[in-house]
């Protein structure tokens, strides 16, 4: 019982679901429209792309890396294969448009991943070089502008699972379809994660990479699986993006990369790598759009969500570091000795 005690208290998850708990009593005691049906579908429409950038996060996190590239990664793919579809009048189904922007994800992740993993170069540095790099290709190679989204597209945008409606207030809210992408990516992940050698390489790799490489992982072909992974969930998520707001704009998914990476660490993944569940991961990404949309509930202004992000990530990276000191100061048991261990045997008999 004691045993089990101590490991629920070395979860982050049942912390941030009681904060959870409590900020959603707290706001609907403040304003009455917390639990209203309008009010979760909307929360669940403005975590669906967010909770698609956490899942990679999370796991380059996990891996021992900081990805920042992924919003570059997500605007490129979907500006290129908006431009594509347009210029073809493409009217058939959308489908097309995720597989474009899946695989020119999937390219520029593979690119991160050969100057990570061949190069060894640090993951913070490529990535916001290579988010330098996708940036400034769409805004001047391709002379970015907003554009209108192909017809596939923007019925996938409009298409939804149901209403809900708040008749207090005479208000509906649509739940997006595109929610289900999020599902099967948490489905697909959990089971690469928890029922893979490859899921228990990448926990590996961020625990210690030498050891990990002394066990037997294949390091480079973990990392460049890693990096080409999150950059197909960046390319999907960027097709969602453009579908759900029904047009292709360059810029407004820049800036997200440090709320989404505040989430992954409020949710008890460790920013020195090994130790992170998605479970957390959606529960800090849950808190953090309570946090960014329902401030204006209770009278509070929206800046102080940069506030509690910082505040999140510096306490993150503290806790982390701390957790992994303790860890390398820990003393290990000493092993009894060949001439001791008959003499135990014959104790016990």
């Amino acid at each position: 019982m004691n045993t089990t005690l101590q490991k629920m208290s070395r979860r982050t998850e049942p912390y941030i679901l009681g904060a959870i708990i409590a900020l959603s009593l707290l706001i609907q005691a403040r304003s009455g429209q917390f639990f209203t049906g309008n009010n979760l579908v909307d929360l669940a429409r403005s975590m669906t792309v967010p909770g698609l950038f956490a899942v990679g996060a999370m796991i380059v996190i996990v891996s021992g890396g900081i990805d920042v590239s992924f919003p570059a990664i997500a605007s490129l793919s979907m500006y290129i294969t908006t431009k594509i579809l347009l210029a073809a009048d493409y009217s058939g189904p959308v489908i097309l448009a995720y597989i474009i922007g899946g695989v020119l994800g999937l390219l520029m992740g593979l690119f991160n991943g050969v100057l990570i993993g061949y190069f060894r170069f640090p993951t913070l540095v490529v990535t916001l070089g290579t988010s330098s790099l996708f940036i400034g290709i769409m805004q001047g190679v391709l002379a970015a502008r907003e554009l209108p989204v192909p017809p596939a597209m923007f019925d996938h945008g409009t298409a939804k699972l149901f209403s809900a409606y708040n008749t207090q207030l005479g208000l509906s809210s649509d739940m997006p379809v595109q929610i289900l992408l999020l599902v099967a990516v948490l489905a697909v992940t959990a089971f690469l994660l928890r029922s893979t050698m490859l899921g228990r390489g990448i926990y590996a790799i961020g625990g210690d990479e030498v050891s990990a490489k002394r066990a037997g992982f294949n390091v480079f072909g973990t990392k460049m699986f890693i990096y080409g992974y999150v950059g197909v969930i960046a390319g999907i998520a960027g097709i969602a993006r453009a579908c759900m707001m029904r047009n292709a704009h360059p810029t407004n998914l820049q800036g997200i990369e440090m709320i989404i990476i505040a989430a992954v660490v409020l949710g008890g993944t460790r920013v020195t790598g090994g130790v992170g569940t998605l479970t957390g991961t959606m529960f800090g990404m849950a808190l953090m759009t309570i946090m960014s949309n329902s401030l204006i509930l209770l009278g509070i202004p929206t800046y102080w969500q940069k506030v509690f992000t910082g505040a999140i990530i510096i306490i993150g990276t503290g806790v982390s570091a701390r957790q992994a000191m303790a860890k390398r100061a820990k003393p290990r048991k000493a092993s009894p000795s060949p001439s001791k261990a008959p003499q135990s045997q014959e104790a016990s008999k």
